[in-house]
């Protein structure tokens, strides 16, 4: 077997026109073992071929010289020394790695040592820390693609996870001293104490904090560092996993290698300080957009809307490329912590002016500027309500690609709970105003609909022919619904006005209720009755988009039994013959509307069995 090895690696030798001492000695010991000859004298010292491989090897490594090193290093397997070969060669790719990142490196420093000097923009940009991460993953990766080949012929995969994890040992190193540097030069541990005491401070009269404009140049630096950690990690531990004949042992000890290793312990270092810098940003920002709040042309919301979840989904996007999911939940906390309080606040700050229904009315015409602020804050309260749904449907959607784990996404759930309970409270809020601004608007419809007591529905066929023609009341009605709510229609979202409109009709329709239930009828009556119904539901549709006709059913329900003509007609609507119909109205309540008709007997009435 020894001599079949020699032999084979006589022909590799001979197959790459090689020459020198390797050749002549390779054949010699062929020759030997061919023609069963022997020395003759066995303490002859030889010289072993594994040590003349060894030096070669050697000697090309301090050379560089990386074709000699391939045609020597894979003379090793023949000798039975894979796994020699593949430390040597691992070896040679880690100090061509380690040379050039620590060139880099040192270039990095000098760059950074020359902008310390100079306060010149070009010169703090010269200084790439991302290019010299982006570099020292680049070297690690090729390193590992393009030797595949030799790495398997050495020992197979199991060649290939041991390259992987040397090599991560000078990510490790290298990697780490780029971050550490990093936060040196931007010096993030001084900033982020300096936040953490303004926002101790915030009460002290002439204390700022830091611009949050370098504070978001800090944050985007620090989001391509922690990222391209995220895939090279992701892309090494993806090449571990694919392999499928390697030591069932060694995939998941190189994977933990990645997980704990130095490289990553840093990150989680910069990553607090991003948590930190991240909140003290997104707090900044979100106080600016209240403060510089204005109303937009052509808008139905003020500028700190938008500006306000701009600057949260930014930051939560933000946080979710970080790939931390500690880093997620902390700013997340942050935003509904924001929603729920400052914003909150700056919402209803509008409503809760004094004496806000005299302002809405003056003179008894509505004051556009006026009814325009109120519909501007009730239009905020709506639309931040739905961005509020809009911004958990999106992090929802984000983090269950970025967190497949069950723990994560669960964490991250229970947080976006408490941004539906905001959305909800912004919701309660919105209800609130829409009363306030209903209650402010209903004593000016109020008068019309309390002369509807004075009309009388017990009409004879003159009567009820003069009324079609001579509206007595639901025109009337109209105009004032129109005069006093339909102008506030082109300022307030199309939600909001259609609520608007249902709180008015339910207060319209509780009161004409009140109205008819005091009043007689004749049979011509009811039909009239039927006929004003008919008249405010066609009216009232075509003000809202959301259907009016359940607000009147018990309205039209009582025409329906005014209109009878007889008391046993009722049998006929009720029970298993109401068909599609469904009752608004309790069988006592049917009985009391049949005794509003004059003509109605009342023991016919008494006599039902409903």
């Amino acid at each position: 077997m020894r001599d079949e090895r020699l032999k084979k690696i006589w022909d590799q030798l001979r197959a790459r026109e090689a020459q020198g001492p390797v050749i002549r000695f390779v054949q010699i010991r062929c020759q030997i073992g061919v023609f069963g000859l022997s020395f003759p004298d066995p303490r002859t010292p030889t010289l072993p071929l594994e040590s003349i491989v060894r030096k070669r090897l050697s000697a090309a490594v301090d050379q560089r010289d990386h074709a000699t090193i391939l045609r020597f290093v894979r003379l090793y397997p023949p000798l039975g020394l894979e796994e020699e070969g593949l430390q040597a060669y691992v070896g040679y790719l880690k100090k061509v790695v380690s040379m050039r990142s620590r060139l880099e490196f040192d270039q990095l420093v000098e760059l950074m040592e020359q902008s310390y000097s100079s306060s010149s923009v070009g010169n703090q940009g010269q200084v790439n820390f991302v290019a010299c991460l982006t570099n020292l993953f680049k070297d690690i990766v090729l390193a590992i693609e393009e030797n595949d080949g030799v790495l398997r012929s050495l020992c197979g995969e199991d060649g290939i996870v041991y390259a992987i994890c040397e090599l991560q040992e000078e990510c490790d190193s290298r990697g780490s001293m780029i971050l550490k540097k990093y936060m040196e030069y931007r010096s993030l541990a001084k900033l982020t104490s300096e936040i953490n005491s303004y926002k101790s401070n915030l009460l002290s009269v002439g204390v700022e904090g830091p611009d949050p404009r370098d504070v978001e140049l800090y944050l985007e630096e620090i989001l391509q560092l922690t990222q391209l950690g995220e895939d090279y990690t992701e892309f090494m531990v993806s090449k571990i996993r694919s392999l499928t004949s390697v030591d069932p042992e060694l995939g998941p000890r190189a994977t933990k290698a990645f997980r704990s290793g130095n490289f990553s312990k840093v990150v989680q270092d910069i990553t607090g300080y991003y948590v930190i810098l991240e909140g003290f940003f997104m707090v900044e920002n979100v106080r600016k957009a209240i403060k510089i709040d204005e109303h937009v042309l052509d808008s139905l919301t003020t500028s700190m809307v938008d500006d306000v979840f701009y600057v949260l989904q930014s930051c939560c996007r933000r946080s979710i490329s970080t790939s931390n999911i500690n880093s997620v939940i902390a700013v997340l906390s942050s935003a509904v912590s924001l929603l729920g309080s400052e914003y909150s606040e700056a919402l209803q700050q509008k409503m809760r002016e004094p004496n806000l229904g005299g302002k809405l009315f003056l003179g008894g015409v509505g004051v556009q500027k006026t009814g325009t602020e109120i519909a501007t804050t009730l239009n905020n309260m709506d639309v931040s309500s739905e961005y509020a749904l809009k911004l958990r449907h999106e992090i929802e959607e984000q983090c269950a690609e970025v967190f497949p784990a069950p723990a994560d996404r669960e964490r991250v759930k229970s947080c976006l709970s408490e941004l539906g309970e905001t959305s909800n409270s912004f919701k309660k809020a919105l209800n609130v105003g829409m009363e306030h601004l209903v209650s402010t608007v209903t004593p000016r419809i109020r008068p019309v609909l309390d002369s509807v007591a004075t009309i009388s529905y017990e009409l004879s066929e003159a009567e009820y022919a003069d009324n079609e023609v001579n509206d007595p009341w639901v025109q009337r009605l109209l105009h004032a619904v129109e005069t006093n709510v339909a102008w506030l229609q082109p300022v307030m979202t199309a939600n909001n006005y259609d609520s608007f409109v249902h709180l008015v009709i339910d207060f319209i329709v509780k009161r004409l209720e009140v109205i008819m239930m005091q009043k007689r009828f004749s049979q011509l009556g009811g039909l009239q009755l039927d006929r004003d119904a008919r008249a405010l539901v066609s009216h009232f549709s075509s003000m809202t988009q959301r259907t009016v006709r359940d607000k009147f059913a018990r309205l039209t329900q009582m025409a329906t039994i005014l209109n009878l003509e007889k008391v046993s007609e009722i049998l006929d609507f009720w029970g298993e013959n109401s068909g599609p119909m469904t009752w608004r109205l309790t069988p006592a309540e049917v009985r009391r509307v049949l005794s509003m008709r004059v003509d109605f007997k009342p023991e016919a009435i008494s006599a039902l069995k409903l």
